[in-house]
């Protein structure tokens, strides 16, 4: 009976002000950074990469069609209610680990496992899902000066192929269509690996090691540049927008395409989740951390319901179905230079997403680390840095590693499902803790929680039955991997052991205010 009631230990109110009190983290963050932080992570892939195979749809997955419009409200609802609960517990629980610290404050260690399991898969495979993107566009703006990558190091690995108009083109089905029974006699090749991707994750690495504060400076700089760009798309666009011609089939799978490019897209408003990591490193979590999500949340959304308007009104879904659909879209109605201008931005800008979420997945390292769930050098703090160096080293070398040899669309779906996860997991949270601790300190309230609550777990449930078989089946062995560790490692190494409990610990009542600012 004590080895199970111990899969439900909870970390007392008292424990996790010990936590941050101890930290070495350095508190530099304010809410400006934080909502930087959040757009930075938001605006890029989705807007950039998925949303032209959501459209268009992938080989194991419906496309939405011109309908992505729907999808992006939809998962923009989603998300609005997920952050509202995350916003909650921030303010109750102000201390980095996002929903797996809550998740443990709340249910239980077990719990709190799996859901710190699930954001090291979303956070881990969502990095190779943008650092991937990246390197389509970094391509792209090379072959713009007239400078091309070896073919066989361009491309993740077994991808093939084709030489076309001078340039080696990834040989899918829409390029075949295009190219009629003329690509079988072109040049052919195997990529080995993914060199650009593999580059661009070892330089954040560095920026991460170097400190957070120099981190948020540059995300926020580039961030102004990333929204200038949208508005330099928005206004090139738009005289080629063409509904008559290009919405006419607007839901082509109906409402399961709509639904399924929802779930695909959900990767894209990860973001606000990755501010919620940072909390130690914020100077004051209670109030900047609901402010940075929320605002972050609402300005993405905008946005990208008007790119995906535009595109799907510009051109046929099938030019869209590759990895840099923005660039694709500007080429074919004759606006090469734009195209070319928005590649090299994309080059130095889509980097902040890449930045944001390795930044969530060391911090979701730091605090399993911290708590013995995993070993005790993922919580190492450097000393000239104030960093969690080796963390930052083992993640920039997982990420670097599957981004050279992945798919992106495999790794895109089985972010979104871990995403998902998660949300489902803090909103029914919320609603527990609402009916069992209704006086615990809380310095921002989900307004009708009932109602806010219950959407986000409905609609994000519908969303994760959306995704394909296979993201299912990866998904479960990643979790039945996870328990098996747990229960190899973890649960013999937690602090929470009684043996490692310091005595004015024990017994605190988790309905204790945390005593921060």
């Amino acid at each position: 009976m004590k080895s199970y009631s111990s899969l439900f230990r909870r970390k007392s109110a008292a424990q996790l002000a010990l936590d941050a009190e101890s930290s070495s983290l350095k508190r530099t963050l304010t809410a400006f950074d934080l909502t930087m932080l959040g757009i930075g992570a938001i605006v890029g892939t989705g807007i950039f990469v998925l949303t032209g195979e959501a459209a268009a749809g992938t080989k194991d997955a419906l496309g939405a069609g011109p309908a992505i419009t729907i999808s992006f409200i939809i998962t923009g609802l989603a998300c609005g209610f997920a952050a509202l609960c995350y916003a909650e517990f921030a303010s109750m629980i102000p201390i980095s680990g996002s929903a797996y610290t809550y998740a443990y404050a709340s249910f239980g260690e077990i719990v709190a496992w799996i859901i710190g399991w699930d954001l090291i898969l979303e956070y881990a495979i969502g990095n190779v899902a943008v650092a991937i993107g990246w390197a389509g566009y970094f391509k792209n703006f090379l072959n713009g000066l007239g400078l091309h990558l070896p073919a066989n190091l361009s491309a993740s690995t077994g991808t093939e192929l084709v030489l076309t108009n001078g340039e080696w083109q990834p040989l899918t089905e829409a390029l075949k269509t295009q190219l009629g029974s003329s690509w079988e006699t072109l040049p052919h090749v195997i990529s080995l690996m993914n060199l650009p991707a593999f580059v661009i994750t070892f330089v954040i690495t560095v920026m991460l090691i170097i400190g957070i504060k120099e981190s948020a400076r540059t995300n926020s700089f580039l961030v102004l540049i990333k929204l200038g760009l949208v508005g330099l798309f928005l206004y090139f666009g738009f005289p080629h927008f063409d509904p008559g011609e290009n919405w006419q089939n607007f839901a082509p799978n109906g409402w399961n395409g709509i639904m399924t490019g929802a779930a695909l897209v959900f990767f894209a408003y990860i973001g606000f989740d990755a501010v919620s990591t940072t909390a130690e490193e914020t100077k004051n979590p209670q109030r900047d951390l609901p402010i940075g999500m929320i605002a972050a949340l609402i300005v993405c959304t905008i946005l990208y319901i008007a790119v995906s308007a535009v595109l799907t009104g510009m051109v046929p879904l099938n030019i869209l179905a590759n990895e840099r659909p923005v660039s694709a879209a500007l080429e074919a109605v004759g606006e090469n230079k734009v195209a070319f201008l928005i590649s090299l931005g994309i080059t130095l800008t889509m980097p902040t997403v890449l930045l944001v979420m390795q930044l969530g997945q060391i911090r979701i390292f730091y605090s399993m680390s911290r708590d013995g769930l995993l070993p005790k050098k993922f919580s190492r703090v450097h000393k000239r840095f104030k960093t969690p160096a080796y963390s930052t080293i083992a993640v920039g070398l997982l990420v670097g590693f599957l981004a050279a040899f992945m798919d992106i669309g495999a790794v895109a779906e089985l972010t979104n499902i871990g995403t998902l996860f998660a949300f489902v997991l803090v909103a029914i949270g919320v609603w527990i803790l609402r009916v069992q601790q209704p006086e615990r300190t809380r310095k921002f309230k989900v307004p009708a929680y009932k109602l806010i609550c219950s959407g986000a777990i409905l609609i994000c449930s519908y969303l994760m039955i959306s995704l394909p078989l296979i993201t299912w089946l990866r998904f479960i062995i990643w979790m039945v991997v996870g328990l098996a560790i747990y229960f190899i490692y973890s649960k013999k190494h937690s602090e929470l052991n009684d043996s490692k409990v310091p005595p004015h610990n024990k017994g605190t009542s988790v309905n204790d205010e945390i005593p921060f600012n």
